[in-house]
C-alpha cells in the first residue's frame, strides 16, 4: 500500500508553515488539495474580492501542477463563501474563465461566517494522470 505523500507548490506561501498543513496529499492516484485562499506570498489576504478569488484559483492551479495535474483533472470542488449571495456571481465568472468546458467537476458551495480573514476558499480532489 502506498503511503500518503505531502505535495507543495514551488512557491509555497506562508500559510502552510504558519498553520502547519500540507498544500495537498497524494494518495495513490488521487490528490486531495487543502483549501486554497487568495493569499499574497506573506499569507495576507488580497483585499479586492475578485482578485482574491483569482488568486485562490491560481494557488489551486500551482498545487495541482506540483503533483502533475491541471484543473482538467479535478473531479470534486468545495468552495466556502462568507457572503454567498453577494459573491456567487463573481466566483462563477472567475470559475468559468478557468474551467470553461465539460466535463465540469462536482461542486459544493458552502456559506460560512469565518475564513481567517479571507472571503473565499476552494478545496479540490483530483485524479493524478498516469505517467
Amino acid at each position: 500500500m502506498t503511503r500518503p505523500e505531502a505535495v507543495f507548490p514551488a512557491d509555497r506561501h506562508e500559510l502552510y508553515q504558519r498553520h502547519r498543513y500540507s498544500a495537498a496529499i497524494r494518495s495513490g492516484d488521487l490528490l486531495f488539495v487543502s483549501g486554497q485562499v487568495g493569499s499574497r506570498a506573506d499569507g495576507s489576504p488580497e483585499p479586492d474580492f475578485r482578485r482574491q478569488v483569482e488568486q485562490a484559483f491560481a494557488n489551486l492551479t500551482a498545487v495541482l501542477a506540483a503533483a502533475g495535474c491541471t484543473l482538467r483533472d479535478v473531479v470534486d470542488v468545495t468552495t466556502f463563501h462568507t457572503d454567498p449571495q453577494a459573491q456567487l456571481e463573481t466566483v462563477m465568472a472567475v470559475r468559468n474563465s478557468v474551467i470553461p468546458t465539460d466535463p465540469l467537476p462536482n461542486w459544493t458551495a458552502v456559506g460560512v461566517t469565518w475564513l481567517a480573514g479571507f472571503d473565499f476558499e476552494i478545496k479540490a480532489i483530483a485524479r493524478i494522470p498516469a505517467a
